[in-house]
């Protein structure tokens, strides 16, 4: 396992971001952003207002590395070797605003950097580029009236990597039972995603040439026109795409059953629209002839969880998690969690953590050359088979009260490593690390 890497350039400034904002015009609309627990307002209605200032902020690095044999880039067979480094800040800011009601930003930013093997043959003669990078903002805003136990929230999130586009927005709200010990919580989210056709090198055609009106259009492999005019001037295309879309609606019930036992019941659906295939993934049939991947333009999915959470004294907490999936592409899964936090001291603890998974096949998927071409639908996608899985693991987290290392707005950090195992063959390795600042 190569060693993490963390991007922690520039926090330091961050934690002395002159940051304000304030919902009243007082006295302290002067005062700038400290870690210090600001000073409240009052005003002569009774609420009481608390400016804006950055509760937390966290950064997380993480390093996956992962090796198998059935890539869906060469139609089932074929090396799964990737690298993805992963680093991503997180900004939490809160006020108190008129009628006592908690605001609360959540700003994040994410980048990634993966390496993937199998990618080098969407050319067949294993030219294309290995290497790709993704970046992701997202932002939520939740207002939570802490008297009658409600919040409401929107959020949105956008992420560009070179084939694929995603633009996301959710609606949340939730309610706490009259005596405060259940709630109930739901999440709206679509997601708008557009899918660059890139091919496999055998499926597109050869650059052209065209002359129209006295300007010059050259069509290359890509899809990409690139027309030139009489006067000289050149406009260039994108690569054309297609749109996929996903709704869903997120149900929960969470419920304090005793000072140490609490419990949650989640339900999901989600229904998918549009091209669901990838374009560069390849099938090939039992003539030996290959194609490429086509599955149905919708998709409905449900998984069902529940979490139990006991509390085995003031040292040990077990917490369990079950969740069924199934799906109308024929898929059927289910999903077993077990970690158990034990407190070694005040300050620190270590979490050791198991997880089962087990799936059918989808209906449409077969491996290497066993598709036949009368076959409406087709994939050799594993993502799609049938296998059972083992994840397991371990982390640790110090939190001790002068801060990490002395280094008093350090609260928190928090390393994890984790083993994948499938019976697929494909294997992985994943290593994080979480740093908290307040």
């Amino acid at each position: 396992m190569k060693k993490i890497f963390l991007t922690a350039a520039g926090f330091a400034m961050l934690c002395r971001i002159n940051a304000y904002a304030q919902v009243m015009k007082t006295d302290t609309a002067k005062k700038v952003f400290s870690l210090a627990e600001p000073p409240s307002t009052a005003d002569n209605s009774g609420y009481q207002t608390k400016p804006l200032r950055v509760e937390e902020v966290n950064l997380v690095s993480s390093y996956y590395l992962q090796n198998g044999n059935h890539s869906a880039v060469t139609g089932g067979i074929g090396t799964e070797h990737v690298t993805d480094l992963s680093n991503g800040i997180n900004l939490k800011l809160v006020w108190t605003g008129p009628g006592q009601h908690k605001n609360t930003i959540d700003a994040g930013l994410g980048f990634d950097h993966h390496t993937s093997a199998s990618q080098a043959f969407i050319n067949k003669s294993g030219a294309s580029s290995t290497g790709g990078s993704r970046i992701y903002p997202s932002v939520d805003w939740t207002s939570e009236n802490e008297k009658k136990g409600t919040s409401f929230g929107v959020g949105t999130y956008i992420s560009s990597e070179y084939n694929y586009r995603s633009i996301g927005a959710d609606l949340h709200f939730s309610a706490k039972t009259a005596n405060k010990m259940g709630e109930f919580g739901v999440k709206l989210q679509g997601y708008f995603d557009q899918v660059r056709l890139i091919y496999p090198s055998e499926f597109i055609p050869t650059s052209t040439t065209t002359t129209t009106g006295g300007a010059t259009v050259i069509t290359t492999a890509s899809g990409r026109t690139s027309t030139l005019s009489a006067d000289g001037s050149e406009t260039k295309s994108s690569i054309p795409s297609s749109p996929r879309n996903t709704y869903s609606a997120s149900f929960s019930y969470s419920q304090i059953i005793n000072p140490r036992l609490q419990i949650m019941f989640l339900a999901d659906v989600v229904t998918q629209n549009g091209y669901l295939s990838l374009p560069f993934h390849r099938v090939y049939f039992n003539t030996g002839r290959d194609t490429i991947e086509h599955l149905p333009s919708s998709r409905f999915k449900l998984p069902l969880g529940f979490r139990a959470n006991y509390f085995l004294g003031d040292r040990i907490i077990i917490r369990t998690y079950y969740r069924f999936y199934t799906d109308n592409w024929g898929t059927h899964s289910n999903t077993i969690n077990l970690e158990v936090p034990v407190k070694i001291s005040p300050f620190f603890s270590i979490a050791p953590f198991y997880r089962y998974y087990d799936q059918t096949a989808a209906k449409y998927f077969a491996p290497y050359e066993a598709h036949a071409p009368t076959d409406t639908y087709y994939t050799s996608n594993y993502e799609y088979a049938q296998f059972h899985a083992n994840f397991f693991g371990a982390g640790i987290r110090l939190s001790p009260p002068k801060g990490v290392a002395g280094w008093q707005s350090l609260h928190e950090l928090e390393l994890r490593y984790g083993h994948y195992q499938q019976t697929t063959g494909l294997a992985s390795n994943v290593v994080s690390l979480s740093l908290g600042f307040k």
